[in-house]
């Protein structure tokens, strides 16, 4: 019997599956959370002026440097570029890092595939062809299957740090906030720094605290000396 005041929500197929893949995630595998702040302002002063002069599409964005980064610093750390399939954990050659990206009846994360043979331009070109095709319903069979880890950035929202749930079978996600001028202590000064906040959260079954702490500190120093990501 209904309640007054209350409306009985009628979960979409995809809502569904959502709700079934989240549950597994968090109950079979064990979460843990590491975070660091890196400071944007190189890659920053870099985008934009890679931007000088481009408009619309022609305009990389942080996303994909973001991108571009993870996936230097996942093939140097390959135990994180990994599936479950049943009871073995398979490590992947190809890197394929799947992109939230928000649609009307949910979250789907398709796969950017082989980001690691791809440079920055193409990464920028094919992120914002994947975004197009996911919200037209018009992803690749591959692209819904086939990615071995996942960016969730909510930096287009004023959010500045979160953590995310695992994708099955992957064994980690990366959740980044947005990037905002913080005060931070250079040199024994207070200064104003372009900052953004990134949490990984991984499956303790398939790595451990060390590895994922090295990784994020690779990824953070791509980040601050982007000169290798161009």
């Amino acid at each position: 019997m209904e309640k007054p005041g209350r409306t009985p929500v009628t979960f979409t197929p995809m809502r569904a599956a959502i709700s079934r893949r989240m549950v597994e995630s968090k109950s079979k595998a064990p979460h843990f959370y590491v975070s660091t702040d890196i400071e944007m302002e190189a890659v920053t002063a870099a985008n934009n002026k890679l931007n000088e002069g481009k408009s619309g599409d022609d305009r990389v964005t942080i996303t994909a440097w973001l991108v571009r980064a993870l996936a230097q610093s996942l093939a140097a750390a390959p135990a994180l570029n990994a599936v479950w399939s049943g009871e073995t954990l398979e490590r992947v050659d190809q890197i394929n890092i799947g992109i939230a990206i928000a649609i009307p009846d949910g979250l789907i994360a398709p796969a950017l595939l082989d980001c690691a043979s791809k440079d920055l331009a193409t990464i920028s070109s094919e992120l914002r062809d994947l975004v197009t095709r996911t919200k037209a319903n018009k992803l690749k069979p591959a692209e819904f299957s086939d990615a071995t880890f996942t960016l969730s950035n909510l930096g287009g929202f004023p959010v500045t740090q979160f953590t995310a749930i695992v994708t099955p079978p992957q064994v980690a996600i990366l959740a980044t906030g947005r990037s905002e001028q913080r005060a931070v202590v250079r040199d024994g000064a207070v200064v104003a720094r372009q900052m953004l906040t990134a949490t990984l959260s991984a499956d303790h079954r398939a790595v451990d605290g060390a590895l994922v702490a090295t990784f994020l500190g690779d990824l953070k120093s791509r980040l601050e000396t982007p000169e290798g990501l161009a």
